[in-house]
């Protein structure tokens, strides 16, 4: 039988990154350079949020809770280099949108574009994630997901609180979350007990994963 994930008590006394951190672990040690965020910045025409860069400083490139994957400038898969292939796809996108007539899909424009998205990661459900620079103190700036062929969702608030969030909405699904009514019709108790003990079922324990 798999072990269950416990429930997730917030403490208000400390900010979402601090929150986030306690959850997700503390990372293994790292040597950020001074300059591992000029590029990426010069690329966005601004300075980037202080609790996504703090984050990422901490955890390098990689994959929170088994599902949403974050990129450093200076990983695996460079942060500037992904952002710029993420605008060009997106914008095509969103040219093809309004050609077709419905340009609500896609109702932002995305970087370079004045005041458009940037991009700073994704997760494995096809969910493509972004910072929405709507005010001139990038701390301020909310997050905005394109939700895989379906549309947007802004999100009110920070980086850290919206990863919170993310974890915490993970944690908390049901024991059989990602099974239809057919799937239960056909498996038998100890299929069912099989996918729950291999995590490709119900609720993800919070956790990070360098990549």
């Amino acid at each position: 039988m798999a072990p269950t994930v416990p429930p997730i008590v917030a403490d208000q006394s400390m900010s979402s990154l601090d929150q986030l951190r306690a959850l997700l672990g503390e990372p293994a040690p790292r040597q950020p350079g001074a300059d591992d965020w000029a590029e990426v910045e010069r690329y966005a025409g601004s300075a980037l949020p202080g609790d996504f860069k703090a984050f990422l400083d901490a955890y390098g490139t990689g994959v929170i809770s088994g599902e949403l994957v974050v990129f450093h400038p200076r990983g695996s898969a460079p942060l500037p280099d992904r952002m710029a292939r993420t605008h060009q796809e997106f914008a095509q996108r969103r040219d093809r949108a309004a050609e077709s007539g419905v340009p609500e899909h896609y109702p932002y424009a995305f970087h370079p574009a004045p005041g458009g998205l940037i991009s700073w990661g994704y997760d494995h459900s096809g969910d493509e994630h972004f910072f929405l620079p709507c005010d001139a103190d990038p701390d301020r700036w909310k997050v905005v997901t394109m939700v895989h062929e379906v549309g947007c969702q802004t999100f009110d608030g920070s980086f850290s609180a919206f990863v919170l969030s993310f974890v915490e909405r993970l944690a908390s699904l049901d024991r059989l979350h990602g099974l239809g009514p057919q799937d239960l019709e056909f498996l038998e108790p100890e299929d069912l007990a099989e996918l729950v003990a291999d995590g490709e079922i119900g609720p993800t324990p919070p956790g990070f994963e360098p990549c």
